[in-house]
């Protein structure tokens, strides 16, 4: 089977390296760091040209604007194998208004909010809620256009700046202000073939630029996936509270709905509470997932793009019988405003000799024989090992052996999680 799978970051090199356990991926445009041959023997390659100039027997798309742009119609009205909504589906992440209101009239958990383009009106009802407050722009924002504060004054701020248009430009011209909800944040991706769905494991990213989640938000600095991290009971909860309701819904309206589904989730004291639905797998998340999904994923995604979805627990159980997976991020100076480019990197292959290791990359390009940054997240050291603690001290030294000038990124990615697990005795 040959895939083509569409973008050029981490998450897409992260995608390409699991499905070339059994078919050979190209990636479009894909980065330089990506190509090679996979231990089990299939290529993995990059092209220029754009998706629908490339013979694949299917396409797996990465990023949300092309989705957004309708490019799964665009595959799908040449009579290709797609896995990624059309632009319908893909309006849940298009439009966060739109997506909050399919999830109220889907009867599906989440927080109270209200949708805004008028200033004064936006603030009024942040003085209505009790606080923390999030405020979101409407259209999308490289998942960078989302503020949660316990400072008023912030939020009424932060909706001024998008409504006038200097944050975001258009798509912050509608906000969505929300009440900020309390509990422990994960997400779980879920595949759909248009009617049955797959839940794969659960993780955590880590928005945050800095350590103790302080800084500006980013497009995410590092994420963990581990057994235990959100048990079978909650996923089956939010399979039947957060996920069937939404599928429902979209069928309701007409759409045919095949691939993933991204829930961003806060665990609450009264049970899950959906805070997002993205219609792609997730940027630093996909990184820790993948090396814990088993099977033949390539022939799972088909399955899903064809309708035909079928759940084995080989399907989404752990590739290798790792517990854990922790992923972080490597970024340039400046990240996440104008950065600096051009600088060399160094210690790969140090990096790479770490067990358990893998190096997913995402803003880099090369100079002549030598790889240099390109951008602001430039690549993910990715661990997996039999516990956490193993699998982030892992990564973490990796992570030391990598540099270049101003590089920088977080310390603390799973601590607080490996901390619950050494207190509970779990050791996963």
């Amino acid at each position: 089977m040959k895939v083509c799978v569409v973008g050029s970051g981490g998450r897409e090199h992260a995608l390409a390296l699991a499905l070339g356990r059994t078919a050979d991926v190209v990636v479009a445009p894909g980065n330089p760091g990506i190509p090679g041959v996979t231990n089990q023997g299939h290529r993995l390659s990059c092209s220029a040209a754009p998706a629908h100039q490339i013979e694949a027997d299917l396409f797996v798309i990465g990023p949300e604007a092309p989705l957004v742009e309708g490019l799964a119609d665009l595959l799908r009205a040449k009579g290709d194998a797609v896995f990624g909504p059309g632009s319908d589906g893909a309006r849940l992440e298009g439009s966060k208004a739109y997506m909050k209101e399919v999830l109220t009239v889907a009867g599906i958990p989440t927080a109270a909010y209200g949708t805004f383009s008028s200033v004064d009106d936006a603030i009024g009802f942040l003085h209505r809620l009790p606080g923390p407050w999030v405020v979101k722009t409407d259209g999308l924002a490289s998942g960078k256009g989302v503020l949660v504060t316990d400072s008023i004054q912030h939020a009424e701020a932060d909706v001024r700046a998008k409504l006038s248009g200097e944050a975001f430009g258009a798509a912050g011209r509608v906000v969505v202000v929300e009440e900020g909800l309390v509990g422990t944040e994960c997400s779980v991706h879920v595949l759909c073939d248009g009617r049955r769905i797959v839940p794969l494991a659960a993780a955590r990213d880590y928005k945050r630029l800095s350590d103790g989640d302080t800084g500006p938000n980013t497009g995410g600095m590092g994420a963990v996936s581990a057994v235990g991290f959100v048990d079978d009971d909650v996923i089956g909860r939010i399979v039947d509270e957060c996920v069937e309701p939404l599928v429902g819904e979209l069928r309701r309206r007409g759409i045919d709905y095949r691939g993933v589904l991204y829930a961003g989730l806060m665990i609450t004291a009264d049970g899950p509470r959906v805070l997002e639905y993205n219609v792609r797998f997730g940027d630093p998340e996909t990184q820790v997932i993948m090396p814990r999904t088993g099977g033949d994923l390539a022939s799972l995604l088909l399955d899903a793009a064809s309708g035909r979805l079928v759940y084995s627990v080989a399907d989404a159980g752990a590739a290798d019988g790792s517990e854990a997976a922790v992923c972080v991020v490597l970024a340039s100076r400046g990240y996440p405003g104008a950065v600096r480019k051009g600088d060399e990197i160094a210690g790969l292959d140090e990096a790479r000799e770490v067990p358990g290791v893998t190096l997913d990359f995402a803003g880099v390009e090369m100079h002549g024989d030598t790889m240099v940054t390109a951008g602001g997240r430039v690549l993910g050291v990715t661990a997996v090992g039999p516990t956490l603690e193993e699998a982030r001290g892992r990564a973490y030294s990796a992570c030391g052996c990598v540099g270049w000038e101003g590089m920088h990124y977080r310390r603390d990615i799973a601590a607080e999680t490996a901390k619950s697990s050494q207190s509970s005795g779990s050791g996963s």
